[in-house]
């Protein structure tokens, strides 16, 4: 049983350089050490209270006790979020701007995103025959960028694609990165964001007509609670958050290929099962493999938890990785097990790749549905559409970089399509 009389504290001033060292692996490390739920800590020269597990996750997703507004460090809004995006916002206009993402991503424009996708996989498919070899990584990331944007509504020339798929990654993968990795992350941020901001002003001007049920359209004239057009610089970081989140599906899309090649049965059962082997092994690969490392948002009032004294304007980490792995959830949580989601249930609060709670009223990501989506297609081409061998490299992957993927990004050569195709 997990201790809760005493509140552990990290020795030393400063642990941000220790985090940026063990990664996704911070919290659960202490977690362990600790046998307790709870620490706290200081990061970048600031007491933080860390919670794992999911009697945490339902305490973290309490609006009456949490906010979002002032969570999200300066330098994380100037890469991947955006500066005043929907991440930072409470209350009803958080509601209110939560009901635009939602309603973009509902079953037909799903559905419509699905099929661009597929088309966009079959395209890539005639210029991988013609080379030795491709990283999926790089490849996918493009596939993603070119559906995402042509779903969206956003102009994209073909020169451009791989600089702005390029973009969209690097802004993720400046998360947890320091030096040249961030400043390039940031650089991406801005030449994204006058990119789309240039396209909203010519919709709003007229000079560019674009089809009203678009994400695109949908966010130049979105209007705020109290009825004024969304600033320009504010809609295009929106527009972003739309296409920037369905590019990194590609993290999930490679960790899926390394799967099916670390698992040889579980890919010789999806060859033969029907939908439910593939929600499951889609579910499996978003719970085992590092994504989302922790969440963060701001106490909002005095309260107390497990003895611990929560004061208004902390800022508590909630453990996203630990939790999804939290042995007292999931039984052999560093196995891979698919039939482990053979049971249909919400998982609002154990299960949370991509945050927890209600996607409608909280913050959990509004594109979950997406994201399953998008990987069940692509494990379908991956599965049932193509033939590849995979030479020699290091698939291996660090769990203490944030975020980390596979070390090659996935090598294929002697890409064939199937007979079937």
């Amino acid at each position: 049983m997990l201790k809760k009389q005493q509140i552990f504290c990290d020795k030393y001033f400063d642990h941000t350089c220790t985090l940026l060292k063990e990664g996704y692996l911070f919290i659960p490390n202490r977690v362990e050490r600790y046998q307790s739920d709870l620490f706290e800590t200081r990061l970048l020269g600031k007491k933080v209270i860390c919670i794992s597990g999911k009697e945490a996750a339902k305490k973290f997703y309490n609006t009456e006790r949490f906010k979002r507004k002032g969570a999200l460090p300066k330098r994380i809004q100037k890469t991947l979020f955006g500066i005043n995006g929907i991440q930072t916002m409470d209350g009803d206009e958080h509601i209110h701007r939560k009901q635009l993402f939602m309603s973009l991503m509902d079953e037909a424009h799903e559905k419509q995103l699905m099929e661009i996708t597929i088309q966009k996989w079959q395209e890539a498919l005639y210029q991988w025959e013609m080379k030795e070899e491709i990283v999926l990584f790089d490849e996918v990331k493009k596939i993603l960028c070119k559906a995402a944007c042509e779903w969206a509504g956003v102009p994209l020339l073909p020169f451009e694609v791989e600089s702005r798929a390029e973009d969209f990654s690097a802004m993720v993968y400046a998360l947890g990165a320091m030096g040249p990795k961030y400043w390039k992350g940031k650089k991406a941020r801005a030449r994204t964001e006058k990119w789309i901001r240039d396209i909203i002003r010519d919709i709003r001007s007229g000079k560019r007509k674009i089809q009203k049920d678009t994400p695109l359209y949908q966010v130049a004239f979105y209007k705020e609670v109290n009825g004024s057009i969304l600033d320009v610089q504010i809609a295009s970081v929106e527009l972003i958050n739309i296409i920037r989140p369905i590019v990194a599906v590609s993290v999930f899309i490679t960790f899926m290929a390394l799967a099916l090649y670390e698992y040889g049965e579980t890919k010789e059962k999806l060859l033969l099962e029907k939908e439910d082997g593939v929600e499951m092994f889609v579910q499996e690969v978003r719970r085992y493999y590092p994504f989302t490392p922790f969440l963060g948002a701001v106490v909002k009032r005095d309260f107390i938890w497990k003895q611990c004294k929560f004061r208004k304007g902390t800022l508590v980490l909630l453990d996203v990785y630990g939790t999804n792995h939290d042995s007292r959830i999931w039984e052999e949580p560093y196995e891979f097990r698919p039939e482990r989601f053979s049971e249909k249930r919400k998982h609002l609060f154990d299960f949370m790749p991509q945050g927890g709670g209600d996607p409608r009223k909280g913050h959990r990501c509004p594109g979950e549905g997406i994201t399953i989506e998008l990987m069940k297609v692509s494990l379908d081409f991956l599965l049932n559409k193509i033939d590849f061998k995979i030479p020699k490299q290091d698939l291996s992957y660090n769990p203490k970089r944030i975020p980390t993927l596979p070390k090659s990004g996935f090598i294929m050569s002697h890409i064939r399509r199937k007979s079937c195709l």
